[in-house]
């Protein structure tokens, strides 16, 4: 059985602890006495029999009869999908995606149903490329579909291709893509990476536009938000769940397939990076102390390279079909059972080795605000019950935070570093003075919906996203960031660990308490 997740309380012998620093590592030693490590649960068994579990789920589905007996000749069927924004590192082939996809185009064929759309769910994400499709979807989808026009991908500034159905209660705008909403049946298959992921999300964020995401992608929602992995106590969700009120009164019936991952995230060579440090043996040394000598000769683009290029060795633990909040009942329970870590109390300090990925940089560069985000945004809220730091305290991370951009991937961030960040880091003055100008502008709309960038708006939200870390925190201190990129970001450099450890010190007083967040592989603190 694998182990579930653990904290390790520091001692004089314990090893140092390692770190992410972006397409590298370090070893950090970390104050005995008054500091932990929080491990993540090893990953869960493995679905044996992947295609024999999905072709059950479809045929025993929860509150909905089964996915054939709600299909019938000539009717219209959209199947929408998560994109590239998960899971990361991005899985092996066949990517599940593709397998429960190819079953529902299976039991579409044997029904006689020809009128098949399958939709990437971008939001306001950016479009992926053909490679990036295929290894979504397989070759088998995209040849039989895109050719003909029937696979493609969500624009949610099309003027033609969204449809309002109303408003919720408390005044939101519903608007979804326009082939969704006249279907006679969408079918919405999703990865549950976290648990933020999956339930109405799915398609009240992943097939909106910026009229509805505003709505809750924005600073209030996010800074009571307690916490995004936390359904009932996410603002984010309830805006969204109320979303999906009036998605099942007056839009399609929807079908919705939802899988969850283990944490078996790193193939070799790189299996150490999910190893408990004690436990290395002399192997895990040398592969460690091998990779960050070439890593610390190789170019940094090429790094980047080397590291979008890992498959990780993701294997399905459950999928679970039907109505979609009964699914998600049951998925989140899934998740749980994966990432769920109890901790004892908060901390002083919170310290983080920020990878070179997340959801917003897939073959891509992690460009400063994207390091803000995976910091303050996602590790930070990491958590259930409280946060794992203190009110008043300090974040630590570890990231190079180059002032580097794509410049096809995220044109709007480099405006929203260079010209708003300059002028102001608060959130709710920045969402006041700039956010409209930002999302209605043409040039990041032309961008956005012919080639592969981000909707002018995304830097707003991923600045937003860190919103409730800023209020909570007392400063944020980056360890061999660049000075300039840092500072611009509003928080604080320092050279080394032990530096940051005494700046922090200023804020918190003496002998802190430190924890750090030993991730990934990903977990989810349960904080009491």
């Amino acid at each position: 059985m694998p182990r579930p997740g653990f904290v390790l309380e520091v001692d004089r012998s314990t090893p140092p602890t390692l770190f992410w620093r972006g397409e590298n590592f370090s070893l950090e030693k970390l104050p005995a006495g008054r500091s932990r490590v929080i491990y993540a649960p090893e990953p869960l068994p493995a679905i044996k029999d992947v295609d024999a579990a999905i072709r059950h789920a479809l045929a025993n589905p929860i509150d909905s009869d089964p996915l054939k007996a709600l299909m019938f000749s000539g009717m219209k069927l959209t199947i929408a999908f998560d994109d590239i924004s998960l899971p990361l590192p991005k899985m092996r082939r066949p990517d599940i995606r593709q397998r429960v996809i190819e079953a529902v185009l299976d039991t579409a064929a044997e029904v006689g149903v020809d009128d098949v759309h399958i939709i990437a769910a971008l939001a306001l994400h950016r479009r992926m490329t053909e490679d990036e499709l295929r290894h979504a979807l397989g070759d088998r989808v995209y040849d039989a579909f895109a050719p003909r026009g029937q696979l493609y991908q969500h624009d949610a500034e099309d003027p033609n291709g969204m449809t309002s159905l109303g408003q919720t209660p408390h005044g939101e705008d519903v608007e979804i893509n326009k082939r969704a909403a006249e279907s006679d049946l969408l079918v919405y298959v999703n990865i549950n990476m976290v648990a933020m992921d999956g339930g109405w999300k799915s398609t009240a964020t992943g097939l909106s536009s910026y009229r509805s995401l505003r709505h809750h992608h924005n600073v209030n929602t996010m800074r009571q938000s307690r916490s995004f992995m936390d359904q009932h106590r996410s603002e984010l969700h309830h805006s969204n769940w109320r979303m999906g009120k009036v998605l099942k009164e007056s839009g399609p019936r929807i079908f919705q397939i939802e899988t969850t991952i283990n944490t078996d995230t790193f193939p070799a060579p790189f299996e150490f990076l999910s190893k408990r440090e004690w436990e290395w043996g002399a192997k895990e040394r040398a592969t460690y102390l091998a990779t960050t000598k070439a890593l610390n000769r190789t170019p940094v683009k090429l790094a980047r390279k080397i590291f979008h290029s890992i498959e990780s060795p993701h294997q399905m633990t459950s999928i679970q079909c039907g109505e979609v909040e009964a699914v998600h009942k049951i998925t989140t329970e899934n998740v749980w059972k994966q990432q769920l870590v109890e901790v004892k109390g908060q901390t002083d300090i919170l310290t983080m080795g920020i990878p070179f990925i997340s959801p917003y940089n897939v073959h891509s560069i992690m460009n400063p605000i994207l390091v803000a985000c995976m910091g303050l945004g996602y590790y930070f809220n990491m958590y259930k019950g409280k946060p794992l730091v203190r009110e008043g305290g300090v974040v630590i991370m570890t990231h190079p935070t180059y002032p580097d951009f794509h410049p096809v991937h995220h044109p709007s961030y480099i405006d929203f570093f260079e010209q708003v960040l300059a002028d102001t880091t608060d959130p709710a003055v920045i969402e006041a003075k700039y956010e409209k100008q930002f999302a209605e502008d043409e040039w990041y709309k032309h961008l956005y919906r012919t080639g592969y960038a981000y909707h002018g708006v995304h830097p707003f939200y991923m600045w937003y996203w860190a919103s409730h870390a800023m209020a909570h925190l007392g400063r944020t201190i980056v360890v061999g960031g660049d000075p300039r990129a840092v500072r611009r970001l509003g928080f604080t450099p320092a050279s080394t660990m032990s530096d940051a450890f005494e700046i922090a010190q200023d804020v918190v007083g003496p002998s802190p308490t430190v924890t750090h967040l030993h991730t990934p592989p990903l977990m989810v603190a349960d904080v009491s």
